[in-house]
């Protein structure tokens, strides 16, 4: 059964630092790229950042600079290293794969950065 866990939310004050970590359980995680998301109250679910299993990177130009996914294949992890945080960031963080087995999502982590 695949499983997908977020971790490290919290509460930061602007320019501070967070990071999530996302633990994958259930699928051979190298094989997969993962992605992190993102989504405040009415709006839609935003892509955020995303990892090729080869360790290729992409972000959205909101976090650009800022944000640095990275993974742990032997963890089975992904991590979102978030710096000088702004209080456009906060919202529910979500861990994403699209496995063999169907798309995936964590439960989500919630992200609030005060200004």
């Amino acid at each position: 059964q695949v499983h997908l866990v977020e971790s490290g939310g919290g509460l930061v004050q602007a320019g501070g630092s967070l990071r999530l970590s996302c633990a994958a359980s259930g699928i051979v995680f190298s094989l997969y790229a993962m992605n992190w998301y993102r989504q405040v109250p009415g709006k839609q679910r935003e892509l955020v950042a995303a990892i090729t299993r080869g360790g290729s990177t992409t972000y959205a130009d909101s976090v650009k600079g800022r944000f640095t996914v990275s993974r742990d294949n032997a963890k089975k992890t992904v991590d979102l290293q978030m710096n000088s945080l702004k209080a456009e960031d906060t919202a529910v963080y979500y861990c994403n794969g699209q496995f063999a087995a169907g798309n995936y999502w964590g439960q989500g982590t919630q992200v609030t950065v005060s200004s």
